[in-house]
């Protein structure tokens, strides 16, 4: 009888198994992408609508809710190709991104505070 463990671990030898991927989380990977981008057309909307028709102060707040929805366009779809990179080489990683959104709701804070301030700071007619 052998004194030899039966389960023994190898570090030379490493088992190949493929990752299946199933097309729900491709799918789930565009639906988030095209909900931020439904965001982001209401954002720029909303700037458009300010441009048009606001006076000095909505022109300023119009540009910046317009570097903000062009910063969460550019990252949507940084994510969206990141992610679907990921998906198709079979990557195990979490996709998932905690510093980014919150990153992009303190820039849309800031634009909604600075328009406040330039509102209220504004003498009245």
């Amino acid at each position: 009888m052998s004194t030899q463990p039966l389960l023994q671990r190898t570090a030379a030898k490493r088992i190949a198994l493929p990752v299946k991927v199933e097309p729900k989380v491709s799918f789930a990977n565009e639906r988030t992408f095209l909900s931020w981008l439904h965001f982001t057309v209401v954002l720029g909307g909303l700037a458009v609508g300010l441009l048009n028709f606001g006076d000095k102060v909505g022109k300023i707040s119009a540009a910046m809710f317009s570097v903000v929805a062009i910063s969460v366009m550019c990252y949507a779809l940084w994510t969206y190709h990141w992610r679907a990179y990921n998906i198709r080489t079979g990557s195990r990683g979490p996709y998932d991104d905690r510093i980014g959104p919150t990153i992009l709701c303190g820039a849309l804070l800031i634009a909604i505070i600075v328009n406040f301030i330039l509102r209220f700071a504004e003498p009245s007619h």
